[in-house]
């Protein structure tokens, strides 16, 4: 009898197993905007949204109006590190992106490439001065300098008891005019989460 019961659960644990397996997967393609938080962790939504808020409060203090008061065109921007002090993985390259984006799109500012891709810029335009014809090929010393450079920190904190999370999240962007290092704006973001079952009971 006990052989047979054996004999039984292997068989049950086999049927199980092969009824999980041939559950059919679906993908369900969406729009890129919708808000999807799974785990509850920093994800595109978080860098999109921040990275708009920010940027919009960053080109609506005074220094950008004085810039244009004393030199008489946009400011020129570029967009140095961003830097992860969280506890997990965030995808910094593509917030740097999202920044990058929000300044392009305001047209109150100009955007000039960071330190990577000037190196495969600067690699194209070396190969140009050999293969290209010289009223196409881009010269030397011709690059536009930023005015300014924005930089930050991402950083988190998080609580966790009885399978209930809050995962606190502070952005810090900072930006510096390039010829005297003054800190002309300063920018904090600040996003709190709870993650359990069931909605957050305050």
């Amino acid at each position: 009898m006990k052989r047979i019961m054996a004999v039984l659960s292997v068989v049950l644990v086999l049927v199980i197993g092969l009824s999980a397996g041939c559950a059919k997967k679906v993908v369900t393609r969406v729009d890129p905007t919708t808000v999807i938080d799974l785990s509850g962790y920093w994800n595109d939504t978080d860098s999109r949204l921040v990275a708009e808020e920010m940027i919009a409060d960053c080109l609506s203090r005074p220094w950008r109006g004085r810039h244009v008061d004393k030199h008489g065109k946009r400011p020129v921007v570029i967009v140095g590190q961003i830097a992860n002090k969280t506890t997990e993985h965030i995808a910094t390259t593509t917030f740097i992106s999202d920044i990058e984006r929000a300044f392009i799109n305001s047209a109150d500012v100009e955007v000039v490439a960071g330190s990577e891709e000037r190196g495969q810029v600067r690699d194209e335009r070396e190969d140009q001065q050999v293969f290209s014809s010289p009223e196409t090929a881009k010269q030397w010393g011709k690059e536009k300098g930023a005015d300014y450079m924005m930089s930050g920190i991402i950083s988190s904190i998080t609580d966790e008891e009885d399978g209930k999370k809050v995962v606190f999240y502070q952005v810090d962007l900072t930006l510096i005019h390039l010829q005297d290092n003054t800190k002309v704006w300063l920018g904090q973001k600040k996003i709190k989460k709870f993650i359990g079952r069931g909605k957050y009971k305050g």
